[in-house]
C-alpha cells in the first residue's frame, strides 16, 4: 500500500511539474489520471520493489550530485581530445565486474557509465559489464570503480 501511495505521489509531483496550471478542474482531472494509472499498475501488479524503488529515492538523489560532476568532467575532456590538433584516441573495449545485486542496480550502473561522455556500455552479463572507452587512459583512473561503489550504495548492497 505505501509503494502505491508513493507511485501515486510521485505521479503527482510529476504531473504538476510538466502542467504548470493550477485550476480546481486540471487539478482533480490530474489526481484522477493519477489514481487510474495507480489502479492499473496494481491490477497488473507492478507495484513492487523494482517497479516502484521507493527504497533507493534519497539515496540516488544523493548520488545524482556526483554524477552530474562527472559527466561535466567527462564532457570537458572529450571536448579536448576533439579539439585538440592531433587525435589522441586509443579505443578500448574492456570488461568490468560490477558489485551490484540487482537488476536495478546494474541498470543505474551500466546508465551512468553510458552518461558520461567517452565511455558507453555495450553489454551486461550478469554481473560483467563490457565497456567501450575512447582512450585507453580513461580507464586506468580508477572512475569505473567509484562509480560501481556510489551505485552499490544507491541499491543498498
Amino acid at each position: 500500500m505505501l509503494r502505491a501511495f508513493g507511485l501515486g505521489l510521485t505521479l503527482f509531483a510529476f504531473w504538476l511539474a510538466l502542467s504548470g496550471h493550477y485550476t480546481p478542474l486540471l487539478l482533480t482531472l490530474g489526481v484522477v489520471s493519477c489514481v487510474l494509472v495507480v489502479y492499473l499498475a496494481h491490477r497488473m501488479e507492478a507495484i513492487d520493489e523494482e517497479g516502484v524503488p521507493l527504497q533507493v529515492s534519497l539515496r540516488l538523489l544523493a548520488y545524482l550530485p556526483w554524477l552530474l560532476k562527472e559527466i561535466f568532467v567527462a564532457n570537458i575532456v572529450v571536448a579536448k581530445v576533439i579539439l585538440a590538433r592531433e587525435l589522441k584516441i586509443s579505443p578500448r573495449i574492456v570488461f568490468f565486474h560490477g558489485t551490484q545485486k540487482t537488476d536495478l542496480g546494474r541498470a543505474i550502473y551500466a546508465n551512468s557509465i553510458t552518461l558520461t561522455p567517452g565511455t558507453i556500455t555495450t553489454g551486461v552479463n550478469e554481473n560483467e559489464f563490457e565497456i567501450h572507452a575512447l582512450r585507453a587512459s580513461d580507464l586506468e583512473t580508477g572512475e569505473e570503480q567509484a562509480m560501481d561503489l556510489r551505485c552499490s550504495r544507491v541499491e543498498g548492497s
